[in-house]
């Protein structure tokens, strides 16, 4: 999971959990209103809800946003209709690439990840020549200083983490079934998260000279940039 880790860590210094508040707060408005259109607005029924909910909580979004997006997704107010689309692609050195996006017009966001991916080293792949690489997690991240680490450890894997490591931030990983929970205890224990969400994360990582990760980095936060994309996941260590 170091290689995970890592690429965790580098979102964080880079600042993407409060430089671009503003664009993260669009990213999981159309997460909790496509949630609750697939699955309703009660959160206790509808998990997807529940963990869109979760992500917003960690983020510290108002609550009028979130009812909001939840009328929204409930038919209460108009809005546009966005659909999942997932691609796949690879990078610098043949980093794998998955590009998870929702959106109100396929045409245009096909069209702009590939002009990304193209003007800047990278190019899209066939369905399935990636997403084979990565699996479904939880990933929870926390700061290392002011947290006991061993405290921390021990509450995730009584909670049914599977793995949690130390670099510049502690990463709790588990399975999406017990993402929740294992989030639960760790709130109810005192640990305050950085960032909480569900995401892809890779069994095996590729390793990159300087070069050519600052370039994986730039079309990683062209892409992310993109009002489109909700996640880039990558193998890059």
């Amino acid at each position: 999971m170091s290689g995970h880790s890592k690429w965790a860590t580098i979102k964080h210094k880079k600042g993407a959990l409060d430089a671009k508040r503003g664009k993260i707060f669009c990213k999981i408005i159309k997460e909790i209103t496509v949630a609750a259109r697939m699955g309703g607005g009660d959160e206790e029924t509808n998990p997807r809800l529940r963990t869109a909910l979760l992500k917003a909580k960690a983020a510290n979004m108002p609550k009028d946003n979130i009812s909001r997006a939840i009328k929204k997704g409930c038919g209460e107010t108009d809005g546009a209709i966005f659909q999942e689309l997932v691609y796949e692609g690879y990078g610098q050195g043949g980093v794998g690439l998955i590009i998870e996006t929702l959106t109100d017009n396929k045409n245009r966001t096909s069209a702009d990840v590939k002009s990304i991916l193209n003007k800047n080293g990278g190019s899209l792949a066939a369905t399935g020549a990636v997403s084979y690489q990565f699996n479904r997690k939880g990933v929870l991240t926390y700061e290392v200083e002011g947290n006991d680490f061993d405290a921390l450890f021990e509450t995730a894997l009584n909670a049914g983490a599977e793995d949690v490591t130390s670099d510049d931030v502690i990463e709790v990983i588990t399975d999406p079934s017990d993402f929740e929970a294992v989030l639960n205890a760790l709130e109810e224990a005192g640990f305050v998260q950085l960032g909480a969400e569900i995401t892809m994360v890779p069994d095996n990582t590729v390793e990159l000279d300087e070069e050519k990760k600052e370039k994986l980095l730039s079309l990683i936060d062209k892409l992310e940039d993109h009002d489109d994309v909700q996640s880039v996941s990558s193998n890059m260590a």
